[in-house]
């Protein structure tokens, strides 16, 4: 694992759409004006009033262009950030509503490339009929000054690092392994770094939203994406129009709170798991019970950790790959029977199947490189909240907890928190609550055995914002809309088309 703070839809993770968390905003104060047709402050006018200038993507219906935001909010003279954005117009039939934002989250996913493999062309035809589908790269994402921190051979070495180390010297590796990364960071892209907070983005996607010529933000954010919309809300309750946020995130929570929430989380999806596998005749953590199963998992993991296995290439598949592998097939049920193949392949000696699902989650190509998910995904983390753990000792007296929330899984995901201990770019954000008093109705969407964002943070999202409407997904995997739910994506749709968000507290199933 790298780190466990990461939101993602599993589709993209798949190839096909579609990601640790972060925490909250950043010292930066929103604008006191800058909506279509109100005063814009003196020095934001130069991006407030730039023109779009819109090109073929290569990609067949959808245009793309770059607009500028300021590096520093604080200092809007002192220099530009390019960002990435992307849309396809509406295409009727029916009146045109506006502009429809998406962010597939992260942090660290590319919203464009979401767009075009799937909301562009995947959101529900009626949707897609009356509004543009908009996508805007985050700061230090993707095709927005992405943020870079280690080569493809580092990146190979650092996934393959020990984390659940069992003595002073592994705890040593790890640490050492966690500072590398930071210096990478900050030796690749130090003049960024300080400027990718979650309170930044939304404020680059006010800039965009006037520039798209709408009055009101209308946005579906998944994941992380939730995170970014409700602090856009918190910023401009105003300027809210039709807001989803699927698979919630809790910018109450401090970052140790989010990451052991978030074990219990894969902890109850692999339940889930284990529970489905032990009645598949092809299960390879047995067939009697979901507890023996887990005792089975334990076992190959510590397996791995003495003994790797070979994968058919140069790298070999130890306990951290493995790892990584069964989390990534955790976000989306219809993994499992890869899952399956996987582990039974592990098990004899072949660990091509669960390094495969280790590379989709970490974004790596057959050639070696890595998209710039996991480096941006620290990037924001580590600046949205003070980290988790200040040093090995805090871990380890941490470790209990984690392993009460997961067995299976704990050790690893308490030393995988550590990873902003070493960041060289203080946090300047802090948990708090965010309720956006004034805003327009929200609909914060829920999953019941979602393991990255837990189904308690949706209730205490939709709790905090002053105008939500709880929507509950009573079913496995991360996130609702589009998975399968007749129900889910009809009270969606129906608020984004007309308005009218569902019932506070609407279950489906």
């Amino acid at each position: 694992m790298d780190t466990r703070r990461l939101l993602r839809i599993f589709a993209t993770a798949l190839g096909t759409a579609g990601l640790l968390v972060s925490g909250c905003s950043s010292g930066s104060s929103a604008p006191s004006a800058s909506a279509t047709g109100s005063a814009v402050p003196e020095d934001l006018e130069p991006y407030y009033g730039q023109k779009l200038r819109w090109r073929d993507c290569g990609v067949e219906g959808f245009q793309c262009t770059t607009m500028k935001a300021p590096l520093d909010y604080e200092k809007p003279d002192d220099g530009d950030i390019k960002l990435a954005v992307s849309r396809k117009k509406a295409t009727g039939p029916g009146k045109r509503i506006g502009s429809l934002l998406v962010n597939p989250g992260g942090p660290g996913g590319s919203a464009v490339d979401y767009l075009q493999g799937y909301a562009g062309i995947g959101y529900p035809a009626p949707v897609r009929a009356r509004y543009d589908m908009v996508a805007i790269d985050p700061r230090g994402v993707a095709r927005s000054e992405p943020v870079r921190c280690l080569t493809g051979k580092e990146m190979d070495a650092y996934t393959q690092v020990d984390q659940t180390p069992d003595d002073d010297a592994e705890v040593a590796k790890l640490n050492k392994a966690f500072d590398a990364f930071a210096e990478g960071c900050e030796k690749n892209s130090g003049e960024v770094l300080p400027h990718v907070s979650t309170v930044e983005t939304a404020r680059d996607m006010d800039i965009l939203r006037t520039l798209l010529g709408d009055e009101q933000l209308n946005y579906v954010g998944a994941s992380y994406g939730t995170f970014l919309g409700a602090t856009y809300a918190e910023l401009y309750p105003d300027r809210v129009g039709r807001l989803v946020l699927d698979g919630a995130m809790d910018p109450s929570l401090p970052a140790v709170d989010i990451n052991r929430d978030q074990t219990a989380g894969f902890e109850a999806a692999f339940q889930s798991f284990a529970a489905d596998c032990v009645k598949q005749p092809d299960c390879p953590l047995g067939t009697t019970s979901a507890a023996d199963a887990a005792t089975a998992l334990k076992k190959l993991f510590a397996d791995l950790d003495a003994k790797p296995v070979p994968t058919g290439e140069t790298r070999q598949l130890g306990e951290s790959l493995a790892t990584t592998g069964v989390i990534a097939a955790m976000y989306d049920e219809a993994a499992w029977p890869q899952l399956r193949e996987a582990l039974a392949g592990a098990q004899h000696g072949d660990g091509s199947g669960l390094l495969a699902l280790a590379d989709s989650y970490y974004e790596r190509d057959p050639s070696g490189k890595y998209a710039n998910l996991m480096f941006a995904n620290a990037a924001v983390n580590c600046l949205d909240l003070p980290p988790a753990f200040s040093g090995p000792g805090a871990v380890e007296e941490a470790v209990p907890a984690f392993e009460k929330a997961s067995p299976v899984f704990g050790r690893g995901f308490a030393w995988a928190a550590l990873n902003c201990g070493s960041w060289p770019v203080d946090a300047t954000g802090t948990p708090h609550r965010t309720e956006a008093k004034g805003a327009a109705p929200i609909v914060v969407v829920g999953t019941t055995r979602d393991p990255a964002t837990p189904y308690k943070w949706a209730e205490s999202l939709a709790d905090q914002l002053s105008s939500a409407t709880l929507l509950t997904y009573d079913g496995d995997g991360h996130t609702a809309y589009g998975r399968g739910s007749d129900c889910i994506d009809t009270a969606i749709n129906t608020y984004l088309l007309e308005g009218t968000p569902p019932k506070d507290g609407k279950k489906c199933s």
